[in-house]
């Protein structure tokens, strides 16, 4: 193999296949990316046999072939070449060549015959969706994945398409995060669970354009996204999701109107006062025409009001004050409105469209 490519397009398509390199692995193939140069495509492959990817990237092919190159060492070598084209040859015992300019480094490689490239995916139908939207989406949701390996399907999101529905779910048994987008077409039902760790790894690939499209096909076992010159597929996670619909409630006593931020700043003062190992609760106490905030620990106490438009009952609530400030930062709107049953119920903000809904569950809390 013999090809020649610059520097930034290499060093792209190197960040994007490092996307499914664990680092964890027991298999040293796994550990490499694949350069693939054939029909006078170039090609950069990865496999975690959880995430696989593949991106195109430019250049010249002078000699077909493949070679399984250890991921970090060739990206260290890449990203430290001066800025110039990039010659990169493999010879018959898998020693490759790489040369840029007047520096030129030899490591040794390894035949591409074990790498489990990626399965070839039916595509009968897909769904399209802006890659601004999904990158939002997944901002949106993804923080409230659980990171616990024991409840393996909260590692995960729901993705359910009903109509021209899209519905994307998280929880991890404290809160639960949803969001809700109207799709272009119509399509038949769909429900699968994609690992959190996939979605992270596409947000990050995305560029989040409006006008540039992510085409997702569904299969029994994998989720195919394809956008740019990339593909990522990743292995669903097997089991039903839990019935979040159970979990959801329209039923409330109090309901709050409040400015997002004025909100989120007050409960982002409080945390200065609260040690992780603590866990000490953001009491908030709802009046009429006001909205209190109390933290009291053993750093010291901080007491603050804020204006809100309060209807129904007065309460006095707790909660972790890290659920509070994930949920308010990833919402877009001025004003919030949250929904309120008992000290002792869950929580909801939402909007009243419900393109956004979030739970979060209420902490004991001595006054």
């Amino acid at each position: 193999m013999y090809i020649i490519c610059d520097k930034p397009n290499l060093l792209d398509g190197i960040n994007i296949a490092m996307k499914a390199i664990s680092g964890k692995s027991t298999m040293a193939i796994l550990d490499c990316i694949v350069v693939e140069a054939k029909n006078d495509t170039i090609k950069l492959i990865s496999n975690d046999l959880e995430l696989g990817i593949e991106t195109i990237i430019n250049g010249e092919i002078r000699e077909e072939g493949s070679v399984a190159i250890n991921a970090k060492v060739f990206y260290e070598i890449i990203r430290k070449f001066p800025s110039d084209e990039i010659n990169i040859s493999v010879d018959e015992n898998f020693q490759v060549n790489i040369y840029c300019g007047k520096a030129k480094f030899n490591i040794a490689a390894k035949s591409t015959e074990e790498f489990p490239f990626l399965p070839t995916i039916i595509k009968n139908s897909n769904i399209l969706i802006s890659q601004f939207t999904l990158k939002e989406i997944i901002r949106q949701t993804v923080f409230s994945i659980s990171d616990n390996e024991n409840t393996k399907i909260m590692t995960g999101e729901l993705f359910e398409i009903k109509g021209s529905q899209l519905r994307v779910a998280s929880l991890d048994g404290h809160r639960i995060s949803i969001r809700k987008v109207t799709l272009k077409d119509t399509f038949s039902d769909i429900s699968v669970v994609i690992p959190g760790k996939t979605l992270i790894e596409i947000s990050k690939i995305l560029n989040g354009g409006i006008d540039d499209e992510v085409s997702i096909y569904f299969t029994e076992k994998h989720a195919l996204f394809e956008f740019d010159d990339t593909i990522v597929l990743s292995r669903l996670i097997e089991g039903e999701y839990y019935k979040i619909d159970k979990m959801l409630s329209s039923d409330y006593e109090t309901k709050i109107n409040v400015n997002k931020k004025v909100m989120l700043d007050c409960i982002d003062r409080a945390t200065l006062l609260i040690k992780e190992s603590e866990k000490k609760p953001v009491i908030i106490d709802v009046k009429d025409g006001s909205m209190g905030f109390a933290v009291h620990s053993a750093i010291g106490s901080m007491d603050e009001e804020i204006e809100a438009e309060k209807e129904g009952k007065d309460i006095m609530i707790g909660f972790n004050p890290k659920f509070l400030i994930d949920a308010l930062r990833v919402i877009d709107e001025d004003e919030i409105t949250i929904y309120a049953i008992n000290p002792k119920a869950p929580c909801f903000i939402k909007n009243e469209e419900e393109t956004y809904i979030y739970l979060i569950l209420p902490v004991n809390f001595s006054v």
